[in-house]
C-alpha cells in the first residue's frame, strides 16, 4: 500500500515552506518517525518524518522547491522490506556513495549540523555531541573544523579544512588586490524577519526610552544562592528569570504596555506571555514563554534554556514562535553597551538589556564604582504615552534593584 508523505499542517500566518535537503533516496528503506527532510518555513526549519516502515518509493518534491501545508511530497511503500525496491533503484542505491546518515545512522545530527557535515565531508563519529541526547549541533562541527590538527591526514578531502569564521564570512584571507564577491539568497526566516522589522518602522511610531540599572543586588543575591538552587532545580541561576519577573510586575501596573494595535483598537491582554529572543544558526528567533506570571524563577530558567538549546538544533516548534505580549531581548550577550531594540509587532514594547560594566556612580554623596546596566524601552507610542513608558521602565529599574519586591509582590 502506497503512503503520502505529506507538509504538516502550518498556522495560518505560514503559507509555505521550502525544502531543504532530502536525507533518503527513492528506493530506500525508511523507519516510522524517521527524519526523511527539512523543511524551512518563515519562521522555524521543521522536520518532516516518515509516517510508517516502508521503502522510499517516489520523490515528488526536489530540494529547493516551494510546498503548500498538507501538500503530498512522496510516497512510501509500506508493503515492501528493505531491498525491495525496483531493480533500478536498488542498483542506484548499491552503486551510489554511501551518505553520512546512511554509514553513521546512530549519529544524532541537528539541521545545521548535517548541511555543514555535508558541505565540508566529515565524519560525524570523530565530533563530540554536546546537545540533547548527545546530538551534534552546528557549534560542535564548527568548534572540531577549529581544533583540528592541521598537519594530520584525515579520510576527509580538502574541502573539510574550513574554520569557523570562514563557516560565518565566506569571503575572507584573499589575495592581496583581489575583489571577490559572493552573492547568496537571503534564508526564509532572515527575509521574514527583514519583513516584520521594516513593517514595524512603517506601521509603528517608534520611541525608545533609557534608563540605568545597579545590578549589584541581583548579582548578591545569585551569588549567595545559585549553588543551592542549581542542586535542587536542576538549572542555573541567570539574570535573565530576574528581568522576567520584574517586567512581569511591572506590566500588571501599566497594563497598556501589554496591549497591542488592532486597526482602530486596543486590545488589552489579561495575560503574561514572553517572548525572549534568542540566536539561531538561521538568525534571530523570539519563542515565547507563556502565562510567567504563574511561573517560578526555575520554570523561567528551564525553560530559557531549553529554548536556547533547541534553537540551536532547530527543533523550535511553530506554535512556540507565535504570539507573545511583550519582548525581552539581550545585546548584552554579544558586548553591546546601548541600543534601540525594534518592535517584534503586534506588541506594543521590548526591553533591551546591556552588558554589565563597573561605573562610577554617587550613593550618599560619595563615588563608588558599581556593575551598572543600560536599559533601553523601545514602545509604540501609538498607544503608549511617554509617561507610562517612563515609568514602567522606573518599575523595572526598582524591582531589580530591590529584588525582595519580587518575593513581597510589591
Amino acid at each position: 500500500m502506497l503512503i503520502d508523505v505529506k507538509v504538516p499542517a502550518l498556522s495560518e500566518s505560514i503559507t509555505d515552506g521550502t525544502l531543504l535537503n532530502w536525507h533518503k533516496k527513492p528506493g530506500e528503506f525508511v523507519r516510522r518517525d524517521e527524519n526523511l527532510v527539512d523543511l524551512e518555513t518563515d519562521k522555524v526549519v521543521l522536520e518532516i518524518v516518515a509516517p510508517k516502515d516502508g521503502v522510499l518509493q517516489e520523490i515528488s518534491k526536489s530540494d529547493g522547491e516551494r510546498v503548500a501545508s498538507e501538500e503530498v511530497i512522496a510516497t512510501i511503500n509500506d508493503a515492501a522490506q528493505p531491498g525491495q525496491g525496483t531493480p533500478a533503484e536498488k542498483q542506484a542505491v548499491s552503486t551510489e556513495k554511501m551518505t553520512v546518515d546512511e554509514k553513521i545512522p546512530e549519529v544524532l545530527l541537528s539541521p545545521a549540523a548535517k548541511k555543514l557535515v555535508s558541505e565540508n565531508n566529515i565524519d560525524p563519529t570523530r565530533v563530540p555531541g554536546t546537545g540533547r541526547d548527545s546530538r551534534v549541533t552546528k557549534a560542535d562541527i564548527i568548534h572540531y573544523l577549529e581544533t583540528r590538527s592541521s598537519g594530520k591526514k584525515h579520510e576527509e578531502t580538502a574541502d573539510e579544512n574550513v574554520t569557523a569564521d570562514a563557516v560565518k564570512a565566506p569571503i575572507m584571507n584573499v589575495p592581496m588586490g583581489a575583489r571577490p564577491e559572493k552573492r547568496v539568497p537571503m534564508s526564509r526566516l532572515r527575509a521574514r524577519v527583514a519583513e516584520r522589522l521594516k513593517d514595524a518602522q512603517n506601521t509603528a511610531a517608534i520611541l525608545t526610552t533609557f534608563n540605568e540599572v545597579n545590578m549589584q543586588p541581583i548579582m548578591t543575591l545569585r551569588e549567595k544562592y545559585k549553588d543551592r538552587f542549581e542542586k535542587q532545580h536542576g538549572t542555573r541561576l541567570g539574570f535573565m528569570s530576574f528581568f522576567v519577573k520584574a517586567v512581569t510586575e511591572a506590566l500588571k501596573q501599566f497594563p497598556v504596555i501589554n496591549a497591542s494595535v488592532d486597526g482602530e483598537d486596543i486590545i488589552y491582554h489579561g495575560y503574561f506571555d514572553i517572548g525572549i529572543a534568542v540566536g539561531s544558526p538561521r538568525g534571530l528567533v523570539v519563542p515565547v514563554l507563556r502565562d510567567v506570571d504563574q511561573l517560578g524563577f526555575a520554570d523561567i530558567e528551564k525553560g530559557i534554556r531549553d529554548f536556547g538549546q533547541r534553537a540551536q538544533d532547530g527543533k523550535l516548534l511553530l506554535d512556540e514562535l507565535m504570539g507573545g505580549t511583550f519582548s525581552i531581548t539581550n545585546g548584552g550577550t554579544f558586548g553591546s553597551m546601548l541600543s534601540t531594540p525594534i518592535l517584534n509587532p503586534p506588541q506594543s514594547a521590548i526591553l533591551g538589556m546591556h552588558n554589565i560594566q563597573q561605573r562610577a556612580v554617587v550613593e550618599n554623596g560619595e563615588i563608588v564604582a558599581r556593575p551598572m546596566m543600560y536599559l533601553a524601552l523601545s514602545y509604540d507610542h501609538r498607544i503608549v504615552d511617554g509617561s507610562d513608558a517612563v515609568l514602567f521602565l522606573v518599575a523595572v529599574k526598582n524591582t531589580l534593584e530591590e529584588p525582595a519586591r519580587l518575593l513581597l509582590e510589591i
